[in-house]
Formats: structure tokens, sequence, C-alpha cells
């Protein structure tokens, strides 16, 4: 339980998007439900007012600038504007990054050198800067200054991240899902996405993909191979899942580099270099070890989520969550690591990334009306369901454990030009 609180501590999800999950095995996600929340629980930045007993959480409202592309219609000679993602970016330096995206997408990595040179001399010249001697008023002013200069810094340096996280799937052909609003579609569905999933396959290896299939049938149990259903969902729990998804994708490319690497120098352990694995139930059935009873106990805490009865109605019942679960080689691998190593791996790094699932994921699925209870309990009455399809949802989670795997590979190739990752 303390590593699991520590592990939500890290990562700073908003209270709306508290997937409260934490990487204890190779299953990694063991979903729990939001029970009961105190005042000083939903007190966020976000948040500007709040009353207890049946009442409201009126939120603040952001000024954005959408990044926007121009796309071609068929049926309007003028064409017509579409976002080519779902986050909105606010400094210069973002906006400036929006638009190389449209007009010159394979020229981003050349501006954000270009930007990374120049945060990397203004935080040399900052640092260089001596506090001035005088005290009181002119001291609080000064370090007032350096502290906004720094959340300049920092804000631009998450919308370089991101910019450079977009890019990567574009240079995928693989357009990232917009925000989910109210549905155009007669039906109420929501999910009228392209599936990319070979594309999306292609983005991983084979060990790290099988891993990606074992999370899908965690989640989707035996509808894991049904496109067509569909089903009436939480959006809050769409979105928690998504999150938890993104927060998985990190952990598994993490994970994926380390193994690919052991692999071609052939020093991996024993069991996880050769295609004949020993029995997985066998090992989750021990007593001891970081992989202890990791498939039993998340299947568990997933049947007992509050969110199972109502995804039981559209069709996820028989069968479970699991159904279908495979053994794999970096499945095997990952339940090698002592509890350190694997605490270690599941840590998102920096301040920044968790910042970057946070905005993407409300920008995705939107802040969600949250009403309080005189019992101080969230009330999931008022949650607002979306109709889609199982088939979307393997597109979201597909999706998400992609963006994860994107968000690792930005991070260490921008923390190699501009170090900004805690040791």
């Amino acid at each position: 339980m303390e590593t699991a609180a520590t592990f939500r501590s890290s990562l700073g999800i908003p209270s709306y998007y508290d997937v409260r999950s934490v990487v204890k095995g190779p299953d990694f996600v063991q979903f729990g439900s939001i029970s009961r929340v105190t005042p000083a629980s939903v007190k966020h930045p976000l948040i500007s007012h709040v009353k207890l007993g049946q009442s409201r959480v009126t939120l603040k409202s952001r000024k954005c600038t959408r990044i926007r592309s121009s796309m071609s219609s068929s049926s309007n000679s003028g064409g017509s504007t579409a976002p080519i993602a779902p986050l909105q970016l606010e400094s210069p330096i973002g906006q400036f990054l929006s638009e190389i995206l449209v007009s010159h997408p394979h020229l981003v990595p050349a501006a954000v050198e270009q930007q990374l040179e120049q945060l990397q001399t203004d935080r040399d010249a900052e640092s260089q800067k001596e506090e001035p001697a005088a005290s009181g008023t002119d001291l609080v002013l000064y370090r007032r200054i350096a502290e906004v200069k720094a959340n300049e810094r920092r804000k631009a340096l998450e919308e370089i991240l991101y910019a450079l996280i977009v890019q990567k799937f574009m240079d995928a052909s693989v357009s990232l899902i917009p925000s989910i609003g109210p549905s155009l579609d007669p039906s109420g569905q929501v999910d009228k996405w392209p599936s990319h999933e070979e594309k999306l396959e292609r983005l991983h290896s084979h060990e790290a993909y099988e891993m990606i299939q074992n999370h899908l049938a965690l989640i989707l149990g035996n509808r894991v191979a049904d496109s067509s259903s569909v089903a009436q969902i939480s959006k809050l729990r769409v979105g928690q899942v998504y999150a938890a998804s993104v927060m998985y994708g990190y952990f598994l490319k993490r994970v994926d580099q380390r193994f690919q690497l052991e692999k071609s120098m052939r020093i991996l352990p024993q069991g996880s270099d050769d295609g004949v694995l020993s029995n997985t139930q066998e090992m989750v059935g021990q007593e001891d070890g970081p992989g202890t009873d990791v498939a039993a106990n998340t299947f568990r805490t997933a049947q007992s989520h509050p969110e199972v009865s109502s995804w039981s109605a559209g069709g996820v019942s028989a069968g479970g969550f699991g159904h279908g679960m495979k053994s794999s080689r970096l499945r095997t691998y990952v339940m090698s690591f002592d509890g350190e190593t694997l605490h270690r791996y599941a840590t998102i790094r920096s301040k920044e990334a968790v910042s970057i699932i946070e905005k993407h994921t409300e920008a995705l699925f939107g802040r969600p009306e949250i009403v309080i209870t005189p019992e101080g309990t969230v009330d999931s009455s008022k949650d607002e369901l979306i109709k889609i399809s199982f088939g979307g949802l393997r597109r979201l989670v597909l999706e998400a454990v992609t963006f994860g795997s994107f968000l690792w590979d930005v991070e260490s190739h921008v923390d190699s030009r501009y170090h900004f990752v805690a040791n």
C-alpha cells in the first residue's frame, strides 16, 4: 500500500483522473475505487469553488490556442479547420511549434533544437545572476520574477515535449483521437475515428506488443476481439483507463529498452531469452517477489471496481477481465525484477511528463462535473455516459500506450540536450 501511495503521489494526476493504479508487476494496472473524498482532498489548482452537500464543483476556464490544421474538404472548396491534437498549447514557443507542425512537420526537430538552445541560454544567464544585497520588498520581487521566468521555461519545455510526441504520431501517419464531445452521429456513438491498429502495432517491438495485448485483455476481457458491439460507459472511467494506459506505455517502453539491450548482448536472465517459458500460473502463485499474485490481485480488484457493473451491461462479463491473458518473454523478464527496480521503472521521472499526461487526458475527455455528497463521497450518478464500441475502446487504449511510449522517447531525447530530469 505504501508503494502504491508513493507511486500515485509521484504522478500527480488530477483527482478526477486519479486512476489509483500502481505498477505491481508486468500486468501493471490495478484499479481501485474512488470511494471517499474529504474536503481537503478536492483542493486542486483547477478547482475554484467547492460546496459540500450535493453541490457542484465550479471549474476555471483556460484561454488557449488549439493546434489546428487546414484540411481539404470535398464538400467545401474553402476547406475546414480540424485539430491535429486535442491539447491546446499556450506559450509562444508552443504556438510557434504548432504552426510548424501544420506547415512543415519535418522541420519540428530542428526548430526544437533551436528552442532548447535558447532555453539553456536563458537558464544559464538566470543562474549566473546574483541576488541583490537589498532585503525586504526588493528581494521578494527579485525572487518572484525569477520564479515566474522558471515557470515560463517549464511550460515551454512541456509544450516542446508535446509537440515532439504529436510529430512522432504524424510521422507514423496515425491521427490522434480528437477531443471527445457530444456525438453528431444519430446513434450517439462517439468513436468514428479510424482504427490504425496495424500502424500502431508497428511502433512497438514484438515482445512489447505481446504485453500490450495482455493489457488489452485485462481491460476488455472477453470483448477484446469484439469491435462492433457498443456499450454505454462513464466518460470519467474511460479517461482514467486512458491515463493509466499512458503510464503503462511509458513503463513498458522503459523496460523494453533494457530488455532489447540485454537481448542483443545475450545477457538476459535464464527463462527470458528462449521461446519456452516456465508456467506463468506457477510464477504468479508464488508467495514472494515483485510479481506476487499479480494477475489474481489485478483481476479481483478490477472485478470489484464499481465500473465493472456498468461495463458488464455492454457485455464485459463472461470471461471477465484478463480473459485471454498470455505469457510472454518480456513479462517473464519483468517478473525477474526486484521490488526496488520495479518501483524505479514504474516512476515517471519528470514533473513535465506528469503534467503532459494530466493535460492531454483532460483535453481529450474534458473536465467532469464532480458532485460530492454530504458523506464526502463522489456521486457517480452524475457521471457523463458515452456510447462507444469495444473497437473504439481498443483504439483508445492502443493510442494511450503508444503516447506513453513516445513520451519516454522524447523525454529522454530532450533531457540529453536540456537537462531537466531529476536523478
